[in-house]
């Protein structure tokens, strides 16, 4: 049996924190029935320009979607009062309810947490949100580089002195999807001693401030923070002659010292710490990595035994040999019969990831879902709806 087998997770989540989260559990193990609102389908699809794309276009796109791999989709008009009758007639054989609606919405028609806990007494209700439940921004609105902003993480982005960056990746949506499953699991666990379910309150701000643990940790008297892209003298990422990069983390002495050898300046080794001489020998050091090729480094710093990397582009590191020993980058046959590309799950136990089922069209399984609650074949054709 998988790790969560058994658990039955409703899931209203519909941007990337929330279906991190429950595509941590589903690859667990747990059943994840998303709950898909034709609404908020079609708003979706405007936004990224999917509304152009034909119907086996957009099943092809949701075969591809990772976050959707092992989960079940019911498609249900969550303001309509008969789908609200079917959805809480689920959450009454589920153990998690996982949602990601500004605070109060779900409230509003009667799919909150008082009015879920009243049929199911035990369920964990989680809400993923950007500022919270409670607190001054609790009915803010915005995404992952408002969380980055508002928790200082932002300020701390990127290499020029004078301005922040963009981090490119999608940081502080999957730090709060993998702080919420964390949540999620230590509340079940805490049912099963108590027998008391819980309201779990996730902010992306709270998860993404965790991100400063490091700095504050290390800097208690904030006004001794080193500006935003300073570099220690022993960190570094080094154009190659031939427009690669490789990076280098020989902060401990002794890889230190292994480094200076290996690349021709043993007199560096006494200045690892040294403040004044750090802009001096970063650029001797850009000119000496400027004068090899990539691969001409690797070998070098290999056979050093140094702390480095080559930095890999996205098609480098899906190729890459470490990466796909690991089982990270898997090729799966979909339901269209063509091999879809797809990340392994990053926290396994033993054994491989278990893949039940590829992203499903929304309302694939609705009604092997409302069949399975007894409702009639007639009453699952009027529950329904249709994406324009």
């Amino acid at each position: 049996m998988s790790a969560l087998e058994g658990v039955r997770v409703v899931d209203f989540s519909k941007f990337l924190p929330g279906p991190y989260c429950t595509w941590l559990l589903a690859d667990m193990g747990a059943d994840v029935i998303r709950i898909e609102n034709p609404r908020e389908i079609a708003k979706q699809a405007k936004v990224f320009g999917w509304d152009r794309f034909s119907d086996e276009e957009r099943r092809a796109l949701r075969e591809t979607d990772i976050l959707a791999r092992n989960k079940r989709s019911v498609m249900l008009d969550i303001g309509d009062a008969a789908a609200q009758e079917a959805i809480r007639a689920l959450v009454a054989t589920a153990d998690i309810v996982v949602e990601d609606y500004r605070p109060g919405v779900l409230d509003g028609i009667g799919l909150g947490y008082e009015a879920l806990r009243a049929v199911k007494p035990d369920i964990i209700y989680v809400s993923l949100t950007l500022c919270g439940q409670t607190g001054p921004y609790r009915d803010k609105p915005g995404h992952d580089p408002i969380a980055l902003a508002i928790s200082g993480v932002l300020s701390r982005v990127g290499e020029n002195p004078e301005a922040p960056s963009f981090p490119g990746i999608p940081a502080a949506d999957v730090v709060t999807g993998t702080h919420a499953a964390f949540a999620t699991l230590a509340a079940y666990i805490e049912r099963q001693r108590t027998g008391e379910g819980r309201h779990v309150d996730v902010a992306m701000t709270d998860c993404a401030m965790s991100l400063l643990v490091n700095v504050l940790s290390r800097h208690p008297d904030l006004s001794s923070i080193p500006p935003r892209g300073t570099r220690r003298t022993d960190i570094g990422l080094w154009r190659t002659k031939d427009g690669a990069f490789i990076c280098t983390t020989d902060m401990e002495p002794r890889y230190w010292r292994a480094f200076c050898e290996a690349v021709g300046r043993p007199e560096f080794i006494e200045s690892q710490n040294d403040a004044a001489r750090r802009g001096e020998i970063r650029a001797e050091l850009e000119k000496l990595f400027a004068s090899r090729t990539r691969e001409e480094w690797i070998r070098i710093l290999e056979t050093a035994g140094t702390q480095y990397a080559p930095v890999n582009g996205i098609s480098e590191a899906l190729a890459d040999p470490h990466v796909r020993a690991r089982g990270m980058v898997m090729e799966l046959e979909g339901p269209s019969g063509r091999t879809v590309r797809q990340l392994g799950q990053p926290v396994r136990l033993t054994g491989e990831t278990r893949i039940r089922n590829l992203g499903r069209s929304p309302g694939a399984d609705t009604e092997e879902v409302l069949s399975e609650l007894g409702l009639s074949r007639e009453t699952i054709d009027r529950l329904k709806p249709r994406v324009t």
